[in-house]
C-alpha cells in the first residue's frame, strides 16, 4: 500500500513535517454499492452523490484544521482502482493514500502506518460520513497527541462505533478481535488501550450518517440549524449542504423524510 502524491500537492521534501497525519477513510462513490444502506429514501444515485458530498466536505474539514494546526490532510481510499475518482473530486493539498484490505481493521492499521512512513510524529483516521463533524475535535485530536507520552484518543459515534481513532505510534492491537459494523466496536477498542496500558482520550460523541435516523438528522441539523451537541459548533458542510438542498426541490423526497424542516427549507 501507499501513498500517491499528485503533482500539485505541495513538496515536503524540504519543508518540515507537519506533527499530525489525519487520514480519512473512504470509498468512490458507485450507484448501487455505496450507501446503500440510505436507500430509501433516496435513490442509487442520489446515495452515491452523498457519499461524493460527504468526501469532499471531510477533505475541507481537515485542511481547515492544518490551516489552524501542524496537521496534514490525507483520504485513505478504495477501491485500487478508484485513484481517478479522488483525483477529480478532492482539493489538491490532499494527498491520497491507498487502503484496500480485507478488513476495517487492516484498513486503518495500515492506514495509520503509512502516516508514520511519512514522517508524522502522530496519526489520526477519520470516517467520511460525518460531514458537520466539528473541525474542533479534529484539532482536539492533535494537541492530545502532541502531548508527551504514548497515549491515543478515541471519537465514539452515536451508534457504537467511532468517527476517529488516533495514535502516537502503531498499535495492532487496537484493531484486533473487534466486532466490526457493530455497536460493540468503541468499546472494544477501549479494552484494547486498557490491555495495552495505553492512556485514551475520549471526544465527546458524533453521529455517522450512514443510515435513514442518522439522515434526518443530518437535514435537520443543515436546515434547522441544530446542533447535534451543545457547545460544540458543527463544520458547515458546503458539498453536502447543496445536494440536499437541490435534492428538496423533489417533493418525493421530503415526504419519504417526513420532515417539516426540508419542506420549509426548499421553500
Amino acid at each position: 500500500m501507499g501513498v500517491v502524491m499528485r503533482s500539485a500537492v505541495r513538496n515536503l521534501g524540504n519543508a518540515k513535517i507537519p506533527a499530525c497525519g489525519i487520514a480519512a477513510m473512504a470509498k468512490a462513490s458507485v450507484p448501487a454499492r455505496t450507501k446503500t444502506r440510505l436507500v430509501p429514501p433516496l435513490t442509487f444515485e442520489q446515495a452515491a452523490q452523498c457519499n461524493t458530498a460527504f468526501v469532499r466536505d471531510i477533505a475541507e474539514n481537515i485542511l481547515a484544521a492544518a490551516a489552524q494546526s501542524s496537521i496534514a490532510g490525507y483520504i485513505a481510499y478504495g477501491p485500487a482502482d478508484a485513484q481517478p475518482f479522488f483525483q477529480t473530486n478532492l482539493p489538491p493539498d490532499i494527498a491520497l493514500i491507498e487502503a484496500c484490505h480485507p478488513s476495517l481493521g487492516e484498513c486503518l492499521d495500515h492506514a495509520i502506518a503509512n502516516l508514520f512512513e511519512r514522517g508524522h510524529r502522530a496519526a489520526v483516521v477519520v470516517n467520511s460520513d460525518s460531514p458537520t463533524l466539528p473541525t474542533s475535535l479534529l484539532l482536539e485530536a492533535a494537541e492530545v497527541l502532541a502531548q508527551p507520552g504514548d497515549r491515543a484518543v478515541l471519537g465514539p459515534a452515536l451508534d457504537g462505533g467511532y468517527y476517529l481513532l488516533g495514535v502516537k505510534a502503531r498499535h495492532r492491537r487496537l484493531f484486533e478481535d473487534i466486532a466490526w459494523s457493530t455497536q460493540h466496536v468503541a468499546r472494544q477498542t477501549e479494552e484494547r488501550a486498557a490491555e495495552l496500558r495505553l492512556p485514551m482520550h475520549i471526544l465527546p460523541t458524533w453521529y455517522d450518517v450512514d443510515d435513514v435516523s442518522a439522515l434526518k438528522m443530518l437535514v435537520a441539523e443543515l436546515f434547522e440549524g441544530q446542533s447535534f451537541a451543545a457547545g460544540l459548533r458543527p463544520a458547515q458542510p458546503r458539498h453536502t449542504r447543496a445536494l440536499f438542498q437541490s435534492l428538496l426541490e423533489s417533493s418525493q423526497l421530503k415526504d419519504r423524510l417526513a420532515l417539516d424542516a426540508l419542506r420549509g427549507a426548499a421553500e
